[in-house]
């Protein structure tokens, strides 16, 4: 009759953590804060713009440290954009709040304090989740979005390259053909 196996449970050997480790700045990271609400406007033309702070060491952003302003119009296209271009499933937004915006309420509706700190949290989680997924990292949308002054909504949908390949001019193509096929004759006769 055999032994019954037992499972190593040694634990795998690891350098010991220095300082540098333990307190330096993470290898990546990607950081996004809805922040600093304000409410612009008077009548029909009021509404209610966030900071949006990023920062990151990732190499597909241009920018590593951005702060833009946008209102939840903006944060609506964003999530138009990529639920039409990208692959990926679009968490929802913090609803519209439509009852709030009805005419002659005893509150402030939409522009009520507790209702803009609940929007405003509800669209950080949203953009951190958005900006969190590696398929939605590389969407032209959510660049600009995050590091572009103002949108552009007549953009080109596409993707971002980190390191995108040189351009050959078309004529340089023979030339650089047959210094290859020379190049493999020379070193396999």
């Amino acid at each position: 009759m055999s032994e019954p196996t037992v499972a190593d449970t040694r634990r795998l050997n690891s350098k010991p953590q220095d300082l540098t480790d333990a307190y330096g700045p993470p290898s990546n990271f990607l950081e996004i804060d809805v922040y600093d609400p304000q409410t612009i406007g008077v009548g029909r033309n009021r509404f209610t713009t966030y900071e949006v702070r990023m920062r990151t060491n990732l190499p597909i952003f241009k920018l590593k440290d951005s702060c833009v302003r946008r209102r939840y119009s903006d944060f609506e296209w964003l999530k138009n954009e990529l639920e039409r271009d990208s692959k990926i499933v679009v968490p929802p937004l913090p609803g519209k709040a439509l009852k709030r915006q009805l005419p002659f309420r005893g509150d402030e509706g939409i522009f009520e304090e507790s209702f803009i700190e609940e929007r405003r949290s509800g669209l950080e989680q949203f953009i951190n989740r958005i900006a969190g997924h590696p398929l939605a990292q590389n969407e032209r949308c959510l660049h600009m979005f995050l590091q572009d002054e103002s949108i552009d909504r007549n953009y080109i949908p596409g993707k971002v390259l980190v390191n995108p390949l040189p351009v050959l001019d078309p004529s340089a193509l023979p030339a650089l053909f047959c210094t290859s096929v020379k190049a493999f004759h020379s070193c396999c006769p």
